[in-house]
C-alpha cells in the first residue's frame, strides 16, 4: 500500500481537518468580542488581529523546536495541544468579560499587550500543530512538500467549512458562546482521540528519521534557505493584502453584511486548501531536477496569480448588480495559485530528515509576519493614502516582482533570464496600462448595482482606512455601501427626516449637555449644535473621513469650527467606556441599519445599559431603530419609558415629559447659521411650521410599544441581534 493511503496518514488528515473548523470559529468569535470590548475603530481592529497572527508566529517556532527533540511523541503533544485550545475555548468570553471589567478602554497599545497576552496561550497551541504533524508526516513519507502541502490543504480545508457554516446557521442560531463551546467540544474529541490512538495504537513509523522512500527528493535542498524565508514572507504579503483589499470592495457590494467576511474568507481558504492540494500532489514524485523546474512552475504560479487577483475588484464592479458572489469563484482560483506557493517553497528548502519541523517553522513564522505586514501595510497605511485602483495596482506588481524573483532564480542561463524578465516587465506595464478603464467609476459600480449612464459620477469620494464615503449629485450620502443620509439642514424642504433631530424640546426640557455617536452627513450635528438651548455637543465619530466630507459642503461645514463643537475619532462605545464619570442630557444616536456588521455593539441590551450609566436623571437617549423590532423591544425592555418619533426611539428611566407649545416656542427661535429654521412672514414656511407641529404629537408610550411588538428576543452582544441572519435589506 503506498504512503498516501497508510491509515495512520489518513486519519491523521482527518484529524488535522476537524482541528481547522474550531480554529477559524475562535478566530470569528474572540475577534468579535475583543472588538465589542475594546472597540472597533481601526487601531483596536489593528492590535487584536496582530495580537493574533503573532501569537501563530510564536506557536509555530515553539512547534518546530519541540518537533526536533529527540523521544518527544510528536502525536501526543498533538493532542495534548488540541485538549488546551478546547478548555481555553470554553472559558475564553468568561475570561474576556472579566479581563474588560479592569482594562476596557485602554489606549490603542494597551489594547494590543492585553490582547496579546489573553490569546497567547491558545493562539501558540494553535501555530505550533502545523511543524509538529509536518515533522511527524516527514518521518513516514521523507516528502516535506507532500507532508505540508497536505496539512495545509485539510486544515485550511477545515477553516473555510466554518466560514460556511457560520454563515448559514452557527453564528445566528448559537450566538458567540454557542459557537465557542461548538469550537471546544470538535477540539477536546480530536485531541482526545489523538491521546486514545496514541496510547492504545502500536507507533510503526521510524522513530527519528524518514524512512527510505521510492523517488524520494534529493537530500539537499534546491533552494537557499534564507532565500526561502523571504520567498515565504513577500508570499504572504501578497495573499494577505490581496485579501484586504478584496474584503473592502467585497463589503461595499455587500452592503456592509457581517457575513460578507465570512463569505468571502471561504471563498479565500478554499483557494488556499487547494493550493496544498495541487502543491502536495506536485511534489509526490520530484528528483532534485524535477524541482527546479517546479520552482519555474512556482513563478508561473504567482505571476498568474496576481494577474487575476487584479481583476476581482473590477469583476466584482461588473457583477455586482448580479449577485457579489458571482466574482468569489475567481477569488477562489487565485488563493488556490498563491496557496501552492507555500508548501512548494518549503519542499524547495527543507531537508526531510529530523530538523525538518523546525526548519518548516521558520517558513511558517516569516509566512505568518509578511502576512501581518500585508494586511497592516495595506489596511492601517495605504487606504488612507490610495484608492482601491493604486492599492490594486501596487499588490500586483509587488506579486509579479515576487514571481520574477523566482523565475529568475530558476532559469538555466543568461538568455533565459531576459527573456524571462523581460516577458514580466511587459505584464507590468500591462497591469499599470489596463487599471483606468478596469476601475472606470469601481465605486458606484459597486455600490449602485445597475448599469450605469455616463450620467452617474459621484460628486466626491474619501476613502480611509475607516471605510469609504461618497456623494452623489443630489447631496445623498453612502458610507461603506449604504445609504448613510443626506446633506440636508432644511426642515422646510426635508428630504432626510429631520424633524426627529428637531424634535428634541418636544420630549426634553433642557438640553444642555448633549453626546452624539457617530457624525455621518453632519446633518444631525449641524441641527443639534444649533438648538437655542443646546451649551455643548460632543460627537464621537469612528470614521475621520466624514470630517473631510462636511468640510466641502457650506449647509455643515460650520460644524467644524463651531465652538460649541467637540469631535473625537474613536468607537462610540468604547469612548463611553473610557469617559465613565461623563453624563448628559441628551444622547443622539443616528443608527445605521440595525442588520450590518458589528451594529448591534450599539444596539444591545449590555450597550443601552452603559448609555443609561451616562444620563441625567431626566436624561434621554434617542436613536433610530431603522425598522428593527429587536432593537425596538431591546430598548422598551432596558428603559422604564419610551416613546416613537417617526422611526426613531427615545427612552428614559424618568418619565417623558411632551410638550409641544414648548417645541413651537423653541422652532421660533431656531436658527441655523444665523439664518431662521421657519420664517414666519413666508406663507410656505408657516404650512410646513403647521404640518410638523401636527405630525409630532407621539401616542405611542413604552407601555404600548411593548403590548404590540412581536419581536421574539433581545438583541445581545451575544446573539448579535440580525447581523448574520438573511433580512429584508432598504437603501
Amino acid at each position: 500500500m503506498s504512503a498516501p493511503r497508510d491509515p495512520r496518514i489518513v486519519g491523521l488528515y482527518a484529524l488535522f481537518f476537524l482541528s481547522g473548523f474550531p480554529a477559524l470559529l475562535y478566530q470569528v468569535v474572540w475577534q468579535r468580542a475583543l472588538f465589542t470590548i475594546y472597540g472597533v475603530n481601526i487601531e483596536s481592529v489593528t492590535m487584536v488581529v496582530s495580537a493574533f497572527m503573532l501569537g501563530l508566529g510564536l506557536g509555530s517556532l515553539g512547534g518546530g523546536w519541540l518537533s526536533g527533540r529527540r523521544g518527544v511523541p510528536l502525536l501526543a503533544v498533538f493532542g495534548i495541544a488540541e485538549l488546551g485550545i478546547a478548555i481555553f475555548g470554553a472559558l475564553s468570553l468568561r475570561i474576556f468579560h472579566f479581563v474588560a471589567q479592569y482594562t476596557a478602554g485602554t489606549s490603542a497599545l494597551g489594547t494590543g499587550a492585553i490582547t496579546f497576552v489573553l490569546l497567547l496561550v491558545p493562539t501558540a497551541l494553535m501555530g505550533s500543530t502545523l511543524p509538529i504533524l509536518t515533522e511527524h508526516l516527514v518521518r513516514i513519507s521523507g516528502n516535506v512538500g507532500r507532508s505540508v502541502g497536505s496539512l495545509y490543504f485539510v486544515n485550511t480545508l477545515g477553516s473555510a467549512t466554518a466560514c460556511f457554516c457560520a454563515v448559514v446557521f452557527l453564528m445566528y442560531r448559537f450566538g458567540e458562546s454557542g459557537s465557542v463551546f461548538f469550537a471546544a467540544s470538535i477540539n477536546a474529541l480530536v485531541g482526545l482521540t489523538v491521546l486514545i490512538l496514541h496510547f492504545t495504537v502500536p507507533n510503526r513509523g521510524p522513530a527519528a528519521a524518514p524512512a527510505p522512500a521510492v523517488n524520494a527528493p534529493a537530500a539537499s535542498p534546491t533552494l537557499a534557505f534564507r532565500l526561502a524565508v523571504w520567498l515565504a514572507g513577500l508570499a504572504g504579503l501578497v495573499s494577505l493584502a490581496y485579501e484586504i483589499l478584496w474584503y473592502r470592495a467585497f463589503s461595499l457590494a455587500a452592503m456592509g453584511r457581517a457575513p460578507a467576511f465570512a463569505v468571502l474568507l471561504g471563498f479565500y481558504l478554499t483557494g488556499i486548501a487547494f493550493g496544498g492540494r495541487v502543491s502536495s500532489k506536485l511534489c509526490r514524485k520530484m528528483s532534485g531536477d524535477s524541482l527546479q523546474r517546479q520552482l519555474r512552475n512556482l513563478g508561473i504560479f504567482v505571476i498568474v496569480a496576481n494577474l487575476l487577483g487584479f481583476l476581482v475588484v473590477p469583476a466584482l464592479g461588473y457583477l455586482s448588480r448580479f449577485g457579489p458572489g458571482l466574482a468569489l469563484p475567481l477569488v477562489a482560483v487565485v488563493t488556490t495559485l498563491l496557496g501552492a506557493a507555500f508548501p512548494l517553497i518549503s519542499h524547495a528548502a527543507v531537508v526531510p530528515d529530523a530538523r525538518a519541523g523546525r526548519g518548516l517553522s521558520w517558513l511558517y513564522v516569516s509566512n505568518i509576519i509578511g502576512s501581518t505586514l500585508g494586511s497592516l501595510i495595506v489596511g492601517y497605511v495605504l487606504m488612507d493614502y490610495w484608492g482601491i485602483r493604486q492599492i490594486a495596482i501596487a499588490i500586483a506588481l509587488t506579486g509579479i516582482a515576487l514571481g520574477t524573483a523566482i523565475l529568475l532564480g530558476s532559469a538555466r542561463n543568461g538568455r533565459s533570464r531576459l527573456f524571462q524578465l523581460a516577458g514580466c516587465a511587459a505584464l507590468a506595464v500591462l497591469v499599470v496600462a489596463g487599471a483606468a478603464p478596469l476601475f472606470d467609476r469601481i465605486y458606484e459600480r459597486l455600490e449602485a448595482k445597475i448599469v450605469l449612464p455616463d450620467s452617474y459620477v459621484y460628486r466626491d469620494i474619501v476613502e480611509t482606512k475607516s471605510g469609504v464615503a461618497a456623494v452623489t449629485k443630489d447631496l445623498v450620502v453612502f458610507g461603506g455601501g449604504v445609504y448613510d443620509g443626506r446633506i440636508n439642514t432644511d426642515l422646510v424642504h426635508d428630504s432626510n427626516w429631520l424633524f426627529r433631530p428637531f424634535s428634541i424640546s418636544l420630549w426634553h426640557a433642557a438640553p444642555r449637555k448633549v453626546l452624539m455617536i457617530g457624525l455621518s452627513t453632519g446633518a444631525w450635528g449641524q441641527v443639534i449644535v444649533n438648538h437655542p438651548e443646546v451649551e455643548q455637543l460632543t460627537i464621537v465619530e469612528i470614521n475621520p473621513g466624514y470630517l473631510k466630507l462636511i468640510d466641502k459642503y457650506p449647509a455643515v461645514r460650520n460644524l467644524l469650527t463651531n465652538p460649541k463643537v467637540h469631535i473625537v475619532i474613536d468607537d462610540g462605545r468604547r469612548w463611553l467606556v473610557r469617559n465613565r464619570r461623563e453624563q448628559f442630557d441628551v444622547i443622539v444616536s443616528n443608527t445605521t441599519f440595525h442588520w450590518r456588521a458589528h451594529i448591534s455593539a450599539i444596539l444591545s441590551r449590555e450597550f443601552l445599559e452603559l448609555v443609561s450609566a451616562h444620563l441625567r436623571p431626566s436624561g434621554v437617549f434617542f436613536y433610530n431603530l431603522t425598522g428593527s423590532p429587536e432593537a425596538q423591544l431591546t430598548g422598551i425592555t432596558v428603559f422604564p419609558y419610551g416613546l416613537m418619533v417617526g422611526n426613531a426611539l427615545a427612552l428614559s428611566n424618568q418619565p417623558i415629559p411632551v410638550d409641544l407649545e414648548r417645541w413651537k416656542r423653541i422652532m421660533r427661535d431656531y436658527r441655523i447659521d444665523g439664518k431662521p429654521v421657519f420664517d414666519l412672514n413666508n406663507p410656505e414656511h408657516v404650512k410646513r411650521f403647521e404640518e410638523v407641529a401636527a405630525s409630532l404629537p407621539v401616542r405611542e408610550d413604552a407601555a404600548a410599544l411593548r403590548a404590540k411588538n412581536t419581536a421574539t428576543r433581545l438583541i445581545t452582544d451575544d446573539n448579535m441581534g440580525v447581523e448574520w441572519r438573511k433580512v429584508d435589506q432598504e437603501r
